[in-house]
């Protein structure tokens, strides 16, 4: 009977309490806004770095692509739903993100879960950070191989793992987040490549927060840090800075046209349909003609990083737009988060399992449109909610 499940009472209680803070509706979105209940909130707990979602150019690709191609494809790349303007995008992206080739999926999930299923079979093994994505994880679950985890950005701890078992596998492949969802934090992808190249391992990275965030004009971490040509795989996600929905994969020509053979997700999921694609292309196009877009959004992250410090909070040093704000009770983040609703913010909290235990944060992330007067209202909110519930 999975009404009497744990998850479903802990819900039900939220529910009876008016704290549940999940699946809220929303009526309508405006640049920086959001309506719900009527009510019109400033919107922090989204992944719209840039703001591209409402950028004028990029809504109008999306309508145009529409009444060219229609509204789907209806079936995979491999078969029927191979588009003129797929190639497109994957040759544009191979070009701003500085591979051979690259591949776009349906989804940033079904990248993650076919390219490490197709690329990890059973005599090869995966060294993952602990603190990655969840698709990452169910890739391990899914794929054929061994799997071990290392310390969170703890670069002793690979190491170890690397020693004690590169020999074992005939082929090993280190998978790490760019930026980590939750934290903020940058993953330290210099020392990685420094391990991967004394243990001949492959790296594979999981730029869903970091392209179009770090790097010249948004082309990821590995630009970041000026490694883009010792990184084997650079995942990313279209559903953040790109406005859109769909993932994608580069590396080298040869690799990526194996992965278009072998990735289940690939071959038998529809591909991204035409208006999807279209938004991307068109916010690669905005982000690499608007020299502005990234200086306004570093500007944005400096004052909420600055704001959050000057009340009080700890923010996990992070050094992206992703800012979470530690809370530690679950109960205490959803009373927080219910609070700062009423007060016109609308935020996500994350608790167990996303986080550890005793470890309940809300994550709030920032874009390039948020206006000095909305976040100052943000920082004025929080600082009533540290007085009302430290």
């Amino acid at each position: 009977n999975f009404g009497e499940s744990k998850v479903l009472k802990q819900a039900n209680m939220l529910r009876d309490n008016n704290l549940y803070p999940f699946f809220r509706a929303i009526e309508a979105s405006e640049a920086t806004t959001v309506t719900v209940g009527g009510v019109k909130q400033i919107m922090i707990g989204s992944n719209n770095y840039l703001g591209l979602t409402h950028h004028p150019e990029v809504q109008e690709a999306a309508i145009k692509a529409i009444e060219k191609y229609g509204t789907g494809c209806t079936g995979s790349r491999f078969l029927n739903g191979n588009l003129t303007i797929h190639e497109e995008l994957e040759e544009k992206l191979a070009r701003y993100l500085g591979h051979e080739q690259a591949i776009v999926f349906s989804t940033g999930m079904q990248t993650n879960l076919g390219v490490l299923g197709a690329i990890c079979g059973p005599k090869d093994c995966m060294i993952f950070d602990s603190e990655n994505h969840a698709s990452i994880i169910d890739a391990s679950r899914l794929a054929m191989g061994t799997t071990f985890k290392f310390k969170h950005n703890d670069m002793e701890s690979p190491e170890q793992v690397l020693q004690d078992n590169v020999k074992r596998f005939k082929n090993t492949t280190i998978v790490a987040d760019g930026i980590f969802s939750m934290t903020g934090d940058i993953l330290n992808l210099p020392r990685v490549i420094e391990l991967a190249e004394k243990y001949g391992a492959m790296v594979y990275v999981d730029d869903a927060h970091g392209i179009g965030v770090l790097g010249d004009r948004g082309r990821g971490t590995m630009d970041h840090f000026g490694l883009t040509k010792k990184v084997d795989f650079n995942m990313g996600t279209f559903s953040k800075s790109f406005a859109s929905i769909g993932g994608c994969i580069s590396g080298d020509r040869e690799t990526m046209d194996y992965v278009k053979h072998t990735a289940r997700s690939f071959m038998f999921s529809a591909s991204m349909p035409p208006s999807a694609v279209a938004t991307v292309s068109a916010c690669i196009d905005v982000i690499l003609k608007d020299e502005t877009i990234h200086q306004r959004l570093w500007e944005n992250v400096k004052f909420m990083q600055d704001g959050f410090k000057e009340i009080g909070f700890h923010t996990y040093n992070s050094e992206t737009p992703i800012i979470p704000i530690f809370i530690g009770h679950d109960l205490k983040a959803m009373q927080v988060t219910s609070f700062l609703q009423d007060k016109g913010i609308f935020c996500t909290p994350v608790i167990p399992p996303a986080v550890p235990g005793g470890e309940s944060l809300i994550r709030t992330s920032y874009m390039a449109t948020h206006t000095k007067p909305e976040l100052s209202l943000v920082l004025e909110a929080f600082a009533e909610a540290k007085k009302e519930f430290d």
